[in-house]
This record gives structure tokens, C-alpha cells and sequence, in this order.
């Protein structure tokens, strides 16, 4: 079995997340890091006993990485994307891929000009109760789907803005939406059929200092006709659970972080109950205040599949296209409580 050897470029929060995940996969090994504060790559290094390279060019030059993840601000996702698959490294990129779609469409290019992988970081794809959940939309179980909303109702300090590259419009690419409820965002371009429009309201309202909206809503419509609500915020003390909705002519589920605590069908089945056992309590939430207080289980599963893909030659689940959905509905969000108008998106 081949050992796919990883580089980390950049060493802050979530570089720690990847390294974990790294280390949980048998056919995977991290070789070193980098990041453009030097003590933060070495301190990183350390911690995991692998090289600390001086800068993201002499990783991608080294014949001893395979795949580089990228945990750099999210507004500096292109360039070493990019550098990457001019060295033929194949990339697993957090979340968002970038903050604009030009730059995203000039990563996904790269990639595909030179026949490497690029892919997406979305770990709550990878969560358990969303197997049930995703089986129960496709089949049909609910009927007409009538509306289908997020709400990510978090709390942030004003330490956490403070001398950071958070909730800046260069490096963030937006607040509380680009940030903090992108994966729930990306849920929904997950389960639902495409968003063709919304109509957005932003505001900064807990944190006035900062660029970028700490609040916002949108009102969607999905192909086929049914509705929905956006909701994200990190100015909701003290922060409480995410949570997914989604109703129809014959059937309705919640699903409240790691939990789904509605499960009804008007055609009932004897495995719905084993749904609710295993799910029914809720847990997670790790997130809702400190950004740290999560697990890196799903990180690990989101990166095992991504090598899986490369092992059997077929695409990635959320390749550079798919992981793109998530920024598009969210720029959308932007650009109609800007314009006060309703915007029609484009996605397939």
C-alpha cells in the first residue's frame, strides 16, 4: 500500500486539526510545514517531529511531498494552490477555497491543466447522522420538499477579531457567512437541489469595528420551487447550536449539530426509530464560541476519502467545482444586500 506523504502550508488554529488527521490515516504521513511566520512552523514541527520548511516554494520543490493541505488566511488559498500544481502536488484545501470565484476558477484550472487533484475541506460531510439524512432526502421520504434553512446562531469575542486577519474583506472574504457558517452553506448544496436566487440583508451589529457583516440573512429558492432561510451570525452570546431544517409534503427532519432531533414520515419504517436512538442526543457544539473546541475526526475521514479517490482514479466527492458551490451562494448573499435585490445564481 502506498504512503501518501503530506506537507501543511500555513500553521495557525487548523494546521494542528490537519496534522492530527494526518497522523490518524495508516497510508499517510506528514513530512513538514510551513508558514510565513517562521516561529510558527517550527513550533508546529516540533510538536509532530517533522521538518519545518522555510517557505511554501521549497516544499513544493521537495520530492518528498506527494499532497499539500492548505491552511493559510483563506484569502491566500490561490497562490500556493496554484504554485502546487505547477509542481505537480496534488491539494486538499480548507474551507472556503478562496474568497472570490475568479480566484477559485483559477485553482481549479491549474489543477486540471496539470493533472493533479484538487479538493475540498467540508468535514461536516463526513458527520455519521448524515448518512440517514442525505439517504432520506434523495429517496424521496419526504415528498415535496417545501423549504429547507440553516441557522448558525455563534458567539465571537472581540479578542478573536482583534489585530487578525478575521472578518477582513482581503483575507476572511467575509464574516460570520465565509467564515463560520460556509459548512452549513455547504450542506445545503449538498442535499438540496441548486439555489437559483436569494435576497440578503448583512450587518455588523456585535462587532461594529470590524469589515465584514457579523449578521446575516437570506431568503432562497430552490430548483423546483421550494424555499429557504440562511441564518449566520457571531454575535450570539453565548452561543448556541447549528441547526439544519427541512420539510415537505411527507416528512420533516431537524438535525441540531451532530444530532437529528425530528425524524417523521407520513410512510414510517422500523429502522426510523434506530435513526433516533443513534441520533437522537444531542452532541458537538464544540464550535459555537471557541473555534478550537471541535474534533478532528471528520477532518480525518474528509482527507481519507480524498486519497481514496486518488487510489481508485475516480473524482473526488468535493472536488474544486463542488467545493465552489458554498462561496458562490455566499458571494450571492453579499451582492444582494448590497444591490437590495434579489440575484439569480448559476449553479448546476
Amino acid at each position: 500500500m502506498k504512503t501518501w506523504n503530506f506537507g501543511i502550508i500555513g500553521a495557525g488554529l487548523i494546521a494542528d486539526f490537519h496534522a492530527r488527521a494526518i497522523g490518524d490515516i495508516p497510508n499517510a504521513k506528514l513530512i513538514g510545514c510551513c508558514d510565513k511566520v517562521v516561529e510558527k512552523a517550527k513550533k508546529l514541527a516540533d510538536k509532530y517531529n517533522v521538518r519545518a520548511f522555510e517557505d511554501y516554494e521549497q516544499m513544493l520543490g521537495s520530492d518528498d511531498i506527494d499532497i499539500v493541505t492548505i491552511a493559510t488566511p483563506s484569502g491566500f488559498h490561490a497562490e500556493p494552490t496554484i504554485a502546487a500544481a505547477g509542481q505537480g502536488k496534488h491539494v486538499i484545501c480548507e474551507k472556503p477555497l478562496e474568497v472570490t470565484l475568479e480566484r477559485i476558477d483559477s485553482m481549479i484550472e491549474a489543477h486540471e491543466k496539470a493533472g493533479t487533484r484538487l479538493g475540498g475541506i467540508f468535514p461536516y460531510r463526513f458527520n455519521d447522522m448524515m448518512i440517514p439524512l442525505r439517504e432520506a432526502i434523495n429517496s424521496g421520504r419526504l415528498g415535496v420538499i417545501t423549504y429547507a434553512g440553516i441557522y448558525v446562531p455563534w458567539w465571537r469575542t472581540d479578542e478573536y477579531y482583534k489585530d487578525s486577519w478575521h472578518g477582513t474583506w482581503k483575507l476572511d472574504g467575509g464574516g460570520a457567512l465565509m467564515n463560520q457558517s460556509i459548512h452549513m452553506v455547504d450542506m445545503l448544496c449538498d442535499v438540496m437541489p441548486p439555489i437559483e436566487s436569494v435576497q440578503a440583508f448583512t450587518a455588523k451589529l456585535g462587532h461594529p469595528q470590524i469589515e465584514t457583516e457579523d449578521t446575516a440573512t437570506a431568503v432562497l429558492r430552490y430548483a423546483g420551487g421550494a424555499l429557504g432561510i440562511i441564518y449566520g451570525t457571531t454575535a450570539s452570546f453565548p452561543g448556541q447550536f447549528r441547526r439544519f431544517e427541512v420539510t415537505g409534503t411527507k416528512g420533516t427532519i431537524i438535525n441540531v449539530e451532530n444530532s437529528i432531533t425530528l425524524w417523521q414520515f407520513a410512510d414510517e419504517k422500523p429502522e426510523d426509530a434506530e435513526v433516533l436512538k443513534k441520533f437522537g442526543q444531542i452532541e458537538g457544539g464544540g464550535g459555537v464560541a471557541d473555534p478550537a473546541a471541535i474534533t478532528h475526526d471528520n477532518h480525518t475521514r474528509n482527507f481519507k476519502a480524498f486519497l481514496d479517490a486518488l487510489e481508485s482514479g475516480e473524482d473526488f466527492w468535493i472536488d474544486g467545482r463542488e467545493a465552489r458551490k458554498a462561496v458562490e451562494v455566499i458571494l450571492a448573499v453579499y451582492k444582494s444586500a448590497k444591490e437590495q435585490k434579489p440575484v439569480k445564481l448559476t449553479q448546476s
